[in-house]
C-alpha cells in the first residue's frame, strides 16, 4: 500500500514510516517545515510538504493513498491552552481525509489516547466515553472517524498509552524525569499505587501497521503493553537510575514539582489491550516501561 501519514516526523509518526517501509509499504508524509521534511527524507519516505490545517493539500494526499495514518495533532497550541482550537482543528483534518476516503473502503487510522477512559477500573476497548468540554473533545474526533465505517470507509482508532516510550521520547517520562532531577527526587503522589498504561515505541507502530493491514472497519485499538505499572515503581526506577530518593508527596507538592503535570501523575487509568491481542495477533516485544527506565532511554532528558 502506499500510505499518507500525518505527523510522519514525530515521536511515534517516524517509527510509523520506518514500519511500513520495512514491511513492503510505501510511505509518504506531510512536512511542515524544511527540517521536518528532511527528516521524512531520510527515511526513504515521500514528502508532502503542507501543515495539518491545510484541507486541500490533506484531501489530494488521502485521495492518492492506498491508506492514511492520522497522527498529528496541534499540541503545542493545545498546551499553550487553546485545547478547542486544536481539537477543532483535528476534527476538519479527520472529516476532510473521511470524505477524500469515502465509498473506497480504504484504511483510516487515527490517534487517540487511553488517558480518561475509565479512572481506577481497566479501560477496555468496548469503553466509549461521552464526549465533555476540552480534552473530551477528542472523544468527538474518534467518534467521528469511526463513522466514516459507515460511509465506506475503513476506518480505526488507535488508542495510546499515555507514555509511548523509548530512547528519544520527549514526552511525559521525560518530562516527570526532569522535574525529579531538577527537584532533586523521584517523586510519586500518595501511596503511589495509581497505575499508567505503558507501551514501547515500536510496538505502537506495529499495531498502526497491523491495523492499516487487516483491521475491520469501526474498529478500537489499544496501543497499551503494560496494562498498569504503578506511578511509584515508575519513580523507584527513576530513583535508582538517577541516584534520587523516591519520595511521596502531596498533591499540593505534586502541583510545585511537576506542573501542569500533576493532575497526570496521580491518575489510576490502567487499560487492556486483550481485544485488540486477538484481533490482529498483536503481541509487543519492546521492553516494558520500567526495562527501559532502568536500560538508560531517559538519561538525557532535559532538565525541566
Amino acid at each position: 500500500m502506499r500510505v499518507f501519514v500525518t505527523g510522519a516526523s514525530g515521536w511515534i509518526g517516524s517509527h510509523v514510516v520506518a514500519e511500513l517501509l520495512a514491511n513492503g509499504h510505501q510511505a509518504f508524509g506531510l512536512a511542515r517545515s524544511d527540517a521536518s521534511a528532511e527528516s521524512i527524507a531520510a527515511t526513504g519516505a515521500e514528502v508532502r510538504r503542507g501543515e495539518v490545517t491545510d484541507l486541500d493539500v490533506l484531501r489530494d494526499a488521502a485521495a492518492e493513498s492506498d491508506g492514511v495514518v492520522h497522527l498529528a495533532f496541534r499540541h503545542d497550541i493545545a498546551f499553550a491552552g487553546d485545547l478547542d482550537t486544536a481539537v477543532a482543528s483535528n476534527q476538519a483534518a479527520i472529516e476532510t481525509i473521511g470524505d477524500a476516503l469515502a465509498g473506497s473502503d480504504k484504511p483510516f487510522a487515527i490517534a487517540s489516547g487511553l488517558a480518561g477512559l475509565r479512572t481506577g477500573e481497566i479501560a477496555t476497548e468496548a469503553d466509549w466515553p461521552e464526549p465533555t468540554p476540552g480534552a473530551g473533545g477528542r472523544v468527538a474526533n474518534e467518534r467521528t472517524a469511526l463513522a466514516l465505517a459507515e460511509r465506506g470507509v475503513r476506518s480505526m482508532s488507535v488508542r495510546f498509552a499515555p507514555t509511548v516510550h523509548g530512547a528519544g521520547d520527549h514526552g511525559f517520562i521525560a518530562l516527570i524525569v526532569a522535574a525529579d532531577r531538577e527537584h532533586g527526587t523521584a517523586a510519586y503522589v500518595g501511596d503511589g499505587e495509581n497505575r499508567w498504561p505503558a507501551v514501547h515505541v515500536t510496538d505502537a507502530a506495529r499495531l498502526v501497521r497491523l491495523g492499516i493491514e487487516g483491521a475491520p472497519a469501526g474498529s478500537v485499538l489499544h496501543a497499551a503493553a503494560d496494562e498498569g505499572v504503578a506511578f511509584r515503581e515508575i519513580a523507584d526506577a527513576i530513583g535508582r537510575r538517577l541516584e534520587l530518593p523516591a519520595t511521596s508527596i502531596s498533591g499540593e507538592q505534586a502541583g510545585e514539582q511537576f506542573g501542569f503535570l500533576a493532575r497526570f501523575v496521580a491518575l489510576d487509568i490502567p487499560a487492556s489491550s486483550a481485544r485488540t491481542r486477538e484481533l490482529l495477533g498483536w503481541e509487543p516485544a519492546g521492553p516494558g516501561l520500567i526495562a527501559d527506565i532502568e536500560a538508560g532511554a531517559y538519561d538525557l532528558a532535559p532538565v525541566a
